[in-house]
């Protein structure tokens, strides 16, 4: 086998976020599951941060973490598989825009790329003014080139960093 026909091994940031059924078991159920994907290692957890809601204020608090991946999935290949693990795990449609939910797995950064399309957005808008993923984030890649943003650090020290470690 030469070099060319070697599998490419692509790192890959997940979000995982829940405030609903006990959301640190949902974290953890959501990590259990991206452990499992075809062709794709998980690397690395972050930590587990509780942060208010980004939408309606009358719902319960977050609990958010990210995954560091690599797979050799493509993006659309790799949003689709997040997409099923998160009907698996419980998640109902419709959702309400920024509502409560079971879990939420975001595909943040895939590789270097930057993808704009109608049904894939990466890196994934508002990743550089959100704290709830800018600081799980930093646990596991804190010198992460975001494409076309600039490094996680950076954009963290631009924002209010005000999740609380769990």
């Amino acid at each position: 086998m030469n070099d060319s026909t070697l599998p490419t091994w692509t790192p890959a940031y997940i979000g995982i976020g829940s405030n609903l059924d006990d959301p640190k078991v949902q974290v953890a159920r959501g990590f259990d599951a991206l452990s499992k994907l075809s062709r794709t290692r998980l690397v690395a957890k972050s930590r587990l941060f509780r942060s208010a809601p980004l939408g309606p204020q009358d719902q319960p608090e977050y609990v958010n973490a990210v995954a560091g991946l690599l797979t050799q999935l493509d993006a659309r290949g790799l949003l689709k598989e997040l997409k099923a693990i998160e009907l698996s795990l419980g998640r109902e449609s419709p959702i309400v825009r920024w509502g409560p939910r079971v879990i939420d797995l975001d595909l943040l950064v895939f590789g270097g790329a930057r993808i704009d399309s109608e049904d894939l957005t990466v890196p994934h808008r508002g990743v550089a003014e959100r704290s709830f993923v800018l600081q799980p984030l930093l646990d596991v890649a804190p010198d992460l080139d975001i494409p076309g943003l600039g490094r996680a650090s950076s954009l963290a020290r631009r924002v209010n960093l005000d999740c609380r470690v769990l």
